[in-house]
């Protein structure tokens, strides 16, 4: 399934334009055996992301013009008169933006590593630094890299020998030199104004302590990558979203505690003040440790129960390379489950005041959680199982996945116990400073 961009109004006259995602493959718009060639897109109007479709172009056919024709049909574009083109400087004073810093966490990637901070250095925002954070390395590649190719240009280099994700993201909280800090994943590739977007929320309200965006697929080249994002993948829908718990959403029977609906580690960012207030990162959550995953999920929640507001903005993108290999998506699926109940762990225990109302909506969240986890058919909602639409799928979801997700759910608890053991006496970075 080739991905795209699909403009449907450029402010610079040009009209619809149907072009390569930034990090990913070449666009092939004609199949070397003469057949139809499949698509995912992302609909832009003026710049803006307004959706996605999937669609089917035969051979012969103009593939801008029929996906054009598709997404006029399945997506209610807004009328947006003054949105910016892609290719366009922002359009809002840079006042409205305030300096930020990047962390990437790592380890033994440094081929990744460069794809992704060269999209990083390649950004709009007027005032950001970067900081790799090189967690528990094996050899010095990384820091070879960094030394080598991004030296002078705003890019520094940290070594965190603790492993784990949240124990790097930590190490970045602790040297960062910015109030507003931005963390992604060495596997992305960042939208030349994702970090603009990213941290804009922040200047123009004084409340959100957290802010997400928009992930989306970079290649869709194997049939494990198809399946994960026609299932949802890591998007959370074209609606930008404030989630206050002084306002909880009618919508969300289960909040605070459906942090998987509020964003992914790949791309979001806080105010350092809030952050460090909670702990920043627990080190006991986050790939890389026994608790498998979910170090920000705990972030997300455990900010929410303090009474501060998390929004969510499609506009600042990043391109994720999911994983190829079968056996990487079922370790990704096991992962998923442990790291929703690790988190739900780590904060029960660094809060017990949440015990209460999270045993208020047990009974929802086991249902929620055996909806998540069950083995979705084919066509079951949706007209065209457009990715980032969560459970509009064309492609069944796999009993053995359901099962590894479910036996991940029930190991949670005892992963984060046994990571929590491993760490435990360790400061936070900048206690320790």
């Amino acid at each position: 399934m080739a991905v795209a961009e699909l403009e449907l109004d450029a402010a610079d006259g040009t009209g619809v334009r149907l072009g390569p995602v930034p990090g990913g493959p070449p666009l092939v718009t004609a199949p070397r055996d003469g057949g139809d060639q499949r698509f995912l897109a992302l609909v832009r109007l003026r710049g803006r992301p307004v959706g996605t479709v999937v669609g089917r172009v035969r051979a012969g056919d103009d593939p801008a013009s029929v996906l054009a024709e598709q997404a006029a049909d399945e997506i209610d574009v807004p009328d947006a008169p003054d949105a910016p083109d892609a290719s366009a400087a922002p359009q809002r004073p840079a006042g409205d933006v305030p300096r930020a810093t990047v962390v990437v966490a790592t380890r033994e990637r440094p081929g990744q590593l460069a794809r992704a901070l060269d999209s990083l250095l390649a950004q709009d925002h007027p005032d950001f630094e970067i900081v790799v954070v090189d967690n528990a390395p094996a050899t010095g590649a990384t820091r070879e890299l960094i030394a080598s190719a991004y030296a002078g240009r705003g890019v520094r280099y940290v070594l965190e020998p603790v492993p784990g994700l949240a124990a790097a993201h930590n190490r970045g909280v602790a040297v960062a030199g910015s109030e507003i800090l931005a963390f992604t994943d060495d596997d992305v590739i960042a939208d030349p104004h994702w970090l603009t977007a990213l941290t804009r929320p922040f200047g123009e309200h004084p409340r959100p302590a957290c802010v997400t965006g928009l992930i989306l697929p970079a290649r869709l080249t194997t049939p494990a990558q198809v399946l994960l994002e026609s299932h949802g993948g890591f998007a959370k829908g074209f609606t930008e979203r404030r989630y206050d718990p002084a306002h909880p959403p009618a919508d969300e029977p289960l909040f605070p505690f459906t942090a998987g609906r509020f964003g992914s580690g790949a791309n979001m960012a806080f105010r350092a003040g809030p952050l460090r207030a909670i702990g920043g990162f627990d080190p006991a959550t986050g790939t890389g440790t026994a608790a498998k995953g979910g170090d920000d999920l705990y972030a997300f929640v455990r900010l929410l129960a303090e009474g501060h507001p998390l929004h969510y903005t499609p506009d600042a993108i990043v391109w994720h390379h999911h994983r190829e290999r079968w056996e990487d998506l079922c370790g990704q699926a096991y992962g998923y489950g442990a790291g929703l109940t690790a988190s739900l762990t780590a904060l029960l225990v660094r809060r017990p005041a949440l015990l209460p109302p999270l045993l208020a909506r047990l009974p929802r969240g086991l249902a929620h959680a055996r909806a998540m986890t069950a083995a979705r058919t084919a066509g079951a909602v949706g007209r065209t199982g457009v990715p980032g639409a969560h459970g509009a799928s064309t492609h069944p979801w796999p009993r053995h996945l359901s099962r590894l997700e479910r036996r991940g759910l029930l190991y949670g608890p005892l992963g984060y116990v046994r990571a929590r053991l491993a760490v435990r006496g360790a400061p936070l970075p900048w206690e320790g400073a």
